[in-house]
């Protein structure tokens, strides 16, 4: 079995706070907290399950973050 790469942390940061607000400045602010790659899905979007430390993912809903989470 390979080694487990030694990752960066993720941000200091509560995913649960984006929901509600507008997906462009949460998309800033999540960048400016540090997370390296952010992206916005539509619901339902098919995604790989592939855990990626530094990610953050946002479900858009009319330009809404409606739901958020790590990875």
């Amino acid at each position: 079995m390979a080694p487990v790469p030694d990752l960066p942390p993720d941000p200091d940061d509560v995913p649960e706070e984006y929901v509600g607000l507008d997906a462009e400045e949460a998309a800033a602010r999540a960048r400016a907290r540090g997370w390296t790659t952010v992206r916005a899905l539509e619901p339902g979007a098919i995604i790989t399950m592939e855990f990626l430390s530094g990610r953050l993912n946002f479900e858009v809903v009319g330009g809404t973050v409606r739901r958020c989470w790590k990875g």
